[in-house]
């Protein structure tokens, strides 16, 4: 899974994209020093390219020239040698296969044994790579990570006891001041932060449009702007519920905490519309605004509680889960319970309150109901 989200062997991830992997590398150090330092970043690791011992063959022309061989056939020699020439192809039904041919391993597998290799000069000498080449052992890269056609390096990372957001905040702006990078080279952050990223633009445009579909729906309801807008505030308040509950549990706010918050809006609607409609029915029947007020807080409490404790007890046991799996659904779970609890005492005893504040006698209310007796 993380290295489907970023490429790497990590759920977090900094790249540093540039062509020149000793520069990437070096740059690479740079970063993970100021990162290791930043509170809340664990686990730091620079994934290096280099470090594989590489045999690097340097064609001397002027010797390649004196024995008349040319370029391509010593390049050509060393491809067949070490690497292996496919010389011709099997056929087996519409399958082709190459026929490769190379050195065995005793003629190919030291550098003096490819020293030694042999190339036919046109004047018939025998003469050894070691005549018509620079052998050397240098340092080099045994892995070359790229993404989006250019070369990178990462830095893997975790994020403990501080939310991620923040925490990856704060390591951008101090590699920002502490690391400077050569032109050309830039800096991006993948895996959980870039989810997140992504998932608060989504939020930022299904919010406004969730609560803007919930007012339309509940003036479609009472014909009033304002009983849409008192109910629009108690579910407001609700969201405080879910706030408090991340606070004492000392959960961090997060993608999974934000759907919760929308997974409230539904629930805090129910309970504010049946204590407004309630109220309204009783000042319809001729009771005053606040006796009307209070009654239907008395006489309301009972289904809005069992509409809470549903929800609440059903959530609880993810809200206490600890086990592994549990990040994702448990900051979900904890602002579903929290609010919920919240929104009974909001729903009981606040949302009368404004009712009282809200209301005029001059209210258009609905038809009382009419009951019958046999």
């Amino acid at each position: 899974m993380g290295e489907t989200m970023t490429g790497t062997k990590g759920s977090l991830a900094l790249k540093i994209f540039g062509d020149d992997l000793k520069v990437l590398e070096q740059k690479g150090e740079e970063v993970t020093e100021v990162m290791s330092a930043i509170p809340g970043m664990h686990d730091v690791k620079l994934l290096r390219d280099f470090g594989q011992p590489n045999l690097d063959l340097t064609i001397d022309r002027r010797m390649a020239a004196r024995f008349g061989i040319n370029v391509t056939d010593i390049q050509d020699a060393v491809q067949t040698a070490v690497g292996g020439n496919a010389v011709s192809q099997v056929l087996e039904g519409e399958a082709r296969y190459d026929v490769a041919v190379r050195y065995q391993e005793p003629y190919r597998n030291t550098q003096q044994a490819i020293e030694n290799i042999r190339l036919l000069s046109p004047s018939g000498e025998r003469v050894s790579l070691a005549q018509l080449t620079r052998v050397q052992v240098k340092d080099g890269a045994y892995d070359i990570y790229r993404e989006g056609n250019s070369r990178y390096c990462a830095v893997t990372f975790n994020v403990r006891d501080r939310d991620l957001g923040t925490t990856v905040e704060d390591a951008i702006k101090q590699i920002g001041q502490k690391v400077k990078l050569p032109p050309g080279y830039k800096i991006g952050w993948s895996g959980e932060y870039e989810s997140e990223q992504r998932a608060e633009k989504r939020l930022a445009i299904v919010v406004p449009l969730t609560i803007l579909v919930i007012f339309i729906i509940l003036y479609s309801m009472f014909r009033s702007y304002k009983w849409a807008l008192l109910i629009l505030l108690n579910v407001g308040l609700a969201r405080v519920g879910g706030f408090l509950a991340l606070v004492l549990t000392g959960t961090y706010l997060s993608v999974s905490s934000g759907v919760g918050m929308l997974a409230l809006f539904g629930v805090s609607v129910q309970t504010g519309v049946i204590m407004v409609e309630y109220i309204n029915q009783l000042r319809a029947r001729g009771y005053t605004i606040a006796d009307a007020a209070v009654e239907g807080a008395v006489l309301r409490l009972r289904p809005i509680m069992m509409t809470m404790l549903v929800a609440t007890l059903g959530l609880l046991p993810a809200a206490m889960s600890h086990d592994i799996g549990s990040d994702s659904q448990r900051p979900f779970a904890i602002v579903i319970v929290g609010g919920l609890i919240a929104d009974l005492a909001l729903s009981i005893i606040i949302l009368p309150t404004f009712y009282v504040w809200f209301a005029k006698e001059t209210d258009t209310l609905p038809e009382p109901e009419i009951s019958s007796a046999k």
